[in-house]
Formats: structure tokens, sequence, C-alpha cells
């Protein structure tokens, strides 16, 4: 009889490592678009959505040029190394400009691109100041929250709730040296100052004025209750662009101090303004709750390739979360903290923290983000928003594009997420169903009382 040969060290290790390999195939996690539910997918497109994160562009019509859709536009920013998805060859990209503008072709050499633009023209000229909505109901989006400086005719309620920008309200002092030597924040800290000055224009000052209170009770407050006034559901903070997540906790004196010291004294030293901006970000954060307005934070590595990635570890805001004075804030991360998707798992078992999943349905495909979005629906599903950050990103992908990309990615991905535990016997048909209609609508219109 042949001996068999003697299994080796490795071989064993190798041995020991297959049923780790193939339980997530057995899974479905090596592409679990192979199993999707036709009929389920369909069930979830017919939901109407509340979209809790998105850049809507002023009608053509309306305002020509609009700049208002951020407080800090990325396309000025030093090329930095875009996902596969957000790049031309995306191949969704070709079937919105179809569905949307009834486009067909390619759009990468000058004519190509002249004609998708005449394609557009022709349909934004039909709809006009309606043209906005109609946008929305090519992806069947109820409610979208616009972050917008502004709010303009054809982006309104009912169909859009506003979200504007507080992070200019953080930095009143000079800011010449604010930016250091990072690139990306040299294009945006003029941004903020501007807007700041905007800010303080609507209130009747051509500066800061010289004291902190005095800054407080006739320049944020009043800037937040009129936003809210306005119809604002929300204030932005797109500090992870500017700054880490370190907020500490400074008295009012230790502001104050800081504040009378360097206003209109030239730039502070970072230490000294970094007391200030964390007063300010706990001031801004109690009035939002005050009013009824959530705060949203950005939370995903970029845009820019200087980001900080490891200063936005949401870990780092867990003291402000834990605030008692800040309970009454509900926070909501937008993008769903992307690479930190598990760090925000645990944060949402506090009561005042949501995230939605926007970007991510731009940047990942169905089975990638399904993965993420299963984890948080097993946990809180209460708290997960569907959202699409669809932006003016290119000529070829507008915010109509991107919208329309990351709904289809959105609710594939959901889907997936649900018949996966539908599978895997954690939830019904029907607690599925319900869970889709959460996320996709009923989530957000709590949270925000649409």
């Amino acid at each position: 009889m042949e001996m068999e040969a003697p299994v080796t060290r490795q071989q064993t290790a190798i041995l020991c490592l297959i049923p780790f390999i193939l339980v997530p195939i057995a899974h479905g996690c090596s592409h679990p678009a192979i199993n999707r539910d036709a009929q389920f997918l369909a069930e979830i497109e017919r939901i109407p959505a509340i979209d809790n994160h998105a850049h809507p562009v002023c009608p053509p019509a309306v305002v020509p040029g609009d700049r208002d859709f951020d407080a800090l536009p990325v396309d000025n920013l030093e090329p930095e190394s875009d996902p596969v998805l957000l790049q031309p060859s995306n191949p969704n990209l070709p079937l919105a400009w179809k569905a949307l503008f009834g486009f067909s072709g390619t759009a990468g050499t000058p004519d190509g691109l002249r004609r998708l633009q005449q394609a557009r023209d022709v349909v934004r000229k039909a709809k006009g100041d309606k043209y906005s909505v109609w946008v929305l109901d090519q992806s069947n989006v109820e409610t979208m929250l616009g972050n917008r400086v502004s709010l303009c005719e054809g982006i309104s309620r009912p169909r859009f709730a506003w979200v504007p920008y507080a992070d200019a309200l953080l930095f009143p002092l000079d800011n010449s040296k604010l930016a250091g030597n990072n690139p990306d924040r040299k294009v945006y800290v003029p941004l903020e100052d501007r807007l700041l000055r905007r800010y303080l224009t609507q209130r009747g000052f051509k500066q800061p004025p010289w004291k902190l209170t005095e800054y407080l009770e006739r320049v944020v407050t009043p800037t937040l209750e009129e936003q809210r006034h306005g119809g604002a559901v929300a204030e932005k903070f797109e500090i992870a662009y500017l700054r880490k997540f370190d907020f500490g906790d400074p008295s009012s004196t230790e502001a104050e101090k800081v504040y009378s010291q360097w206003m209109g004294h030239g730039p502070p030293p970072e230490a000294a303004y970094k007391i200030l901006q964390d007063y300010l970000f706990r001031y801004v954060a109690g009035e939002c709750g005050r009013l009824g307005m959530a705060v949203h934070l950005h939370r995903m590595a970029g845009a820019g390739g200087y980001f900080d990635v490891a200063g936005v570890n949401p870990l780092l805001l867990e003291p402000v979360l834990n605030d008692p004075r800040l309970r009454k804030t509900k926070f909501v991360f937008v993008h769903g903290g992307w690479p930190y998707t598990r760090e925000i798992t645990a944060l949402l078992e506090k009561p005042n923290v949501f995230l939605d999943y926007s970007s991510q349905a731009l940047s990942f495909s169905p089975a990638t983000l399904a993965v993420t979005l299963r984890e948080w629906l097993e946990r809180n599903p209460e708290k997960v928003l569907y959202g699409t950050d669809a932006y003016p990103s290119s000529d070829l992908m507008g915010w109509e594009e991107s919208l329309w990309m990351a709904n289809k990615t959105a609710r594939e991905a959901l889907a997936l997420a649900l018949e996966g535990m539908e599978r895997d016997g954690e939830v019904t048909h029907e607690q599925a169903l319900r869970l889709a209609h959460q996320v996709l609508h009923d989530n957000a219109k709590s949270l925000y009382s649409l």
C-alpha cells in the first residue's frame, strides 16, 4: 500500500482556514448580488425616500451658475485619487444620462460632451423652475435635505428641507494662519471667511463684536434662529476639513479670555484658538438642540488629498456625545463615518446619535455597501438613514446623475442586506420590508418631524 505523505504544518494551517473562507461564500458575501430577489428590490424601489444628505443645484432658469450648493466646494482642490466608481468609466453613468436626459452614447470627447449638454438643456428648459423637483421624481425621492448656503425658487418646501452651514461661526478671529501648510485648507479657509462676513452682514455687522457674549447674543444665536425660521431642520458642520474632532470643554471664562485677547490683534496661537473653537462648537450644538435642529457632521475620508483621516475618528467626539447638556441635540454622522464604520456602530447606542450612508452609495458597489448596512441594521435600525450625497462633481456627473446613481446603489444595497437577514432567519419578509420603509423614509420623518 502506498503511504500518504504527511501533512505539513503549512498545509494544516491552510486546511484550518478553509471553513472560514467557505462560510462567507455560503452566506453570499462573495457577491450577494448573484442571489438578488428582483421582486423584493422592486418593492424597495417603490418606497418614496427621504434623502438625508445632498447638494441640489438651483435650476439654471432661476439661478444661472449657482454656487451656494456647498460652503466648501471641492472643485478647486489639488487632484486626488478618485474611487473607481466616481470616475467617468463607471458603467452606471451612461445609464443615468439615458434615464434622465435620453442621451445615448459617450461624452468623453468635446463633441460628445457638447451633445450631452444639449440634451440636458432641452430637459432643463422644458421643466423650468420645476426642474429640481422633476429630478427628485426620477429617483422616487419624496423629500431631499439640501445642504446649501441659501435656498432658491425651485428648491424649497415641501420637496426640499434646508440644511445650512455653521462652521464659519466657529472662526471669528483672524484666520490668516489657520490653514498652516495644508493646501486643501488654504482653499477652504477663505471660503469660511467669506461665509462669516455674509452672516455678519445679515446681522448688521462689518466685523465681529468685541466681546464674546455680544458675538453669541447678536450674531451666533440670531443666525441660527433665522435659519430655523427659514425652514432649516439641521445645521451642517464640515469641520472635518478644517481641524480634528478633539473638542474639549473649556469654560466661558477661558473662551472669553481668548476672544478678548485676540479679537483685532492678528492671528491667535493654534492652542488658544482651539479653546475658542471648542467652546463655540458646544454652544452651537446646544442652540441647535434648543431650536429643534439636528447637527450634521461630515464624517468620511475626503474630499481632498490632504484630508486628515486619523483626526476625524468619530470616537474623538464621544465626550461631546456624552455631554448631558447636549442630550437634546441629535447628532447625525453624514456618510456613515467611513472608514470608521464599526466605530460608528458602537456610537449608535447613544440615544442622540444617528447616521446616513450617503456618499458610500456613490463610492462602493451594492455588494460592498450591503455588508456595512447589515451590521447597522442588526444593531440599531431606527438610527440608519438613506442618503445620496448628490453633488455637481464634474461636467460629466452633475448632481442629477449622482443622485440617480447613488439612489440605484443605495436601494440595491439595502435589498441585499435585508435579503441576507431574511435568508438567515433574522427577520421575516414582512419585517424586512418594514425595515426598508424605516431606512428609506420613516426614520428621517421621525427625526426631523417632517
